[in-house]
């Protein structure tokens, strides 16, 4: 029988405490996930500064009478969503943690932190690399024959998406880690298909990326290859 990692459990729970444990986890993540989503509504107006920044000399527009207020409702859902995952995250490692071994927690801990770093830190290059690369380039393409005014809805529409995706996109070396670790891909396969990779790359990162301009491809496809070959390294440390 395996040993079960805290040692301060002496007896098995029975299914209906373990729902209830769940459920009462899951109640706290809701609430933090309320607090997060009421502190950004109201803090909407400076929010709104920050997800404008990028967009330097454009004229936003409300198209639609209250367009602001619902869109300002679903920045704050948006950003209560992403801020609070952590603590989601952190209540469904302490609701799993008994049950695990040292090793098993010791793979399991580790690639979840990893899972929420990556993903903020794709938000992060996101912001200050692939969007500003991004609306640099549609903005002045045809900037002699139209002027660029845009509707806030759409603009936020624009950047959660690729900022979403983006994060997404750098679960990759979690992903390689997992495939190395269940043994179904390993380190020196993940290498030799780097050919294939670098053409996939570039497929996603077209997929990914909402704009059609080859600038914010180019950024995306050059961090998924980055990604992958740090999956590698990091594949092959562990399974030193």
């Amino acid at each position: 029988m395996k040993k079960i990692y805290k040692s301060n459990i002496k007896d098995r729970m029975s299914i209906i405490e373990h729902l209830e444990e769940l459920r009462t986890r899951l109640f706290y993540a809701f609430i933090i996930f309320c607090i997060t989503t009421i502190v950004c509504l109201a803090y909407t107006k400076n929010i709104s500064f920050i997800i404008e920044k990028p967009a330097l000399g454009i004229k936003f527009l409300q198209l639609a009478p209250g367009e602001y207020i619902f869109v300002s409702i679903k920045m704050s859902l948006y950003l209560g969503i992403i801020f609070s995952s952590p603590f989601f995250l952190y209540q469904i490692i302490i609701f799993i943690l008994p049950g695990l071994t040292k090793k098993e927690a010791l793979y399991v801990i580790p690639t979840l932190l990893g899972s929420i770093i990556l993903f903020f830190t794709g938000i992060f290059f996101s912001y200050k690399i692939l969007i500003p690369a991004a609306l640099k380039f549609l903005v002045s393409y045809g900037s002699d024959i139209v002027e660029p005014i845009w509707s806030f809805e759409e603009y936020f529409n624009f950047i959660s998406l690729l900022s979403f995706s983006t994060g997404i996109a750098f679960q990759i070396p979690i992903i390689q880690i997992l495939l190395g670790l269940f043994k179904v891909l390993t380190s020196n396969k993940m290498l030799q298909y780097w050919k294939y990779v670098v053409f996939i790359s570039t497929i996603i990162s077209a997929i990914l990326t909402p704009s059609t301009d080859p600038i914010t491809q180019i950024f995306m496809s050059f961090a998924i290859l980055i990604l992958y070959f740090s999956g590698i390294f990091i594949l092959k440390t562990l399974q030193k």
